[in-house]
């Protein structure tokens, strides 16, 4: 199998399992209790807290919670006002905000996914509460100018929330956010747990009542093993920030040759080889392309290459039968948002995976135009 699905989960670094394993073999304590067990069960959730918030600004407390879900619904819900957001975020945020019950402004964004700052100063004015954007879409890769809209919404008085689920441990999180939601296993870390970062001064009111046990006020028992599955996976991310990306960098290049992208104008990301690449191909995480095919049926390609792990889209969305809202949001029709794959890669990618991988797509999806 060559998995090539990293937006939706990404392969358990080792040292991720290698902290987990103690904590799940041997040493059960709750890290909540007094006794000398449960001192050192948080005495290990509080190391892995140190090694979460590294990746993150300064002036801010860290609360561990069930998932990045679980932190963007803390994040909104948790406050007041009129909420701004982006036409092209996450169903946990856009969801979220709609069952709120407060004003909501969905903003648009241009055919390549990028926010225009004009129409989102517009927007922002006083008396909103909260600006809510993702930093790396988890669907098309393109990275939003996140420091600018912070700054927009800090003029109007609005707290600024920052879903970088996609971006932690890869792109820099801009030191202005006030609300930073992160997911463990978008990092090589464990399922089930996540974490919100508050900066100092922001009060939120609660999402869970009970004993209060996390910082913040987050109430329920935490599993010291997936902290520290969570920690570890945060440490490895730290010392190899500049070499994933270097990684990440190189399979890029190459899948855009191969693609035949590569010799075309970046910003229009339209190859001679029948692909066209869907967002910005300049702001953009390069371990993500999303690439569409005219005529494409991306059902029959998926069954025709079940040895090859890819998307059509979000994990979270997968099933529904609806198109893409994140390419519908870039002017794509039905047809072109069906018509549409998405291809995530990493640390843990070969080049001669990847390369394979694109080979058997293209020759797949040849044989569909042939057959037609």
């Amino acid at each position: 199998m060559i998995y090539l699905d990293y937006q939706a989960t990404t392969p358990l670094a080792p040292e991720a399992l290698a902290a987990m394993l103690p904590w799940l073999e041997l040493q059960h304590a709750n890290p909540h209790s007094p006794h000398a067990p449960g001192r050192a069960a948080r005495a290990a959730v509080e190391v892995a807290r140190a090694q979460v918030g590294a990746l993150l600004p300064p002036g801010g407390s860290l609360a561990f919670t069930s998932g990045a879900t679980e932190a963007l619904n803390w994040a909104i819900k948790g406050t007041t006002g009129p909420i701004v957001t982006l036409a092209t975020e996450h169903a946990a945020v856009l969801d979220t905000v709609a069952a709120t019950g407060r004003q909501v402004t969905v903003l648009p964004v241009g055919p390549d996914g990028l926010l225009d700052l004009a129409a989102a100063r517009a927007a922002i004015v006083p008396g909103t509460g909260l600006v809510a954007a993702m930093l790396v879409n988890n669907e098309i890769g393109v990275v939003q100018p996140i420091a600018a809209l912070a700054e927009i919404a800090h003029e109007a008085g609005a707290l600024f929330l920052c879903d970088a689920v996609q971006g932690y441990g890869r792109v820099p999180i801009p030191p202005t956010c006030d609300l930073v939601a992160i997911s463990g296993h978008k990092i090589h870390g464990p399922k089930g747990i996540g974490a919100l970062w508050v900066r100092d001064g922001v009060t939120l009111a609660p999402l869970l009542h009970g004993g209060g046990q996390e910082a913040l006020g987050r109430s329920g028992t935490l599993s010291p093993a997936l902290c520290a599955g969570f920690g570890a996976a945060a440490k490895v991310a730290a010392i190899r920030v500049d070499a994933d990306a270097g990684h990440v960098a190189r399979l890029f290049a190459l899948a855009a040759e191969r693609l035949q992208l590569a010799s075309l104008p970046p910003a229009s990301g339209r190859g001679t080889g029948g692909w066209t690449l869907n967002g910005s191909a300049i702001h953009r995480y390069h371990g993500n392309l999303n690439l569409r095919r005219e005529g494409l049926d991306v059902a029959r390609l998926m069954s025709d290459l079940r040895d090859i792990a890819f998307s059509a889209g979000s994990a979270c969305a997968s099933g529904s039968g609806r198109p893409s809202h994140v390419l519908r949001a870039l002017g794509l029709s039905d047809a072109q948002a069906r018509s549409s794959i998405r291809i995530g890669f990493g640390r843990m990618t070969t080049e001669e995976e990847l390369m394979t991988a694109l080979d058997r797509i293209c020759a797949a999806a040849d044989a569909q135009r042939v057959a037609a």
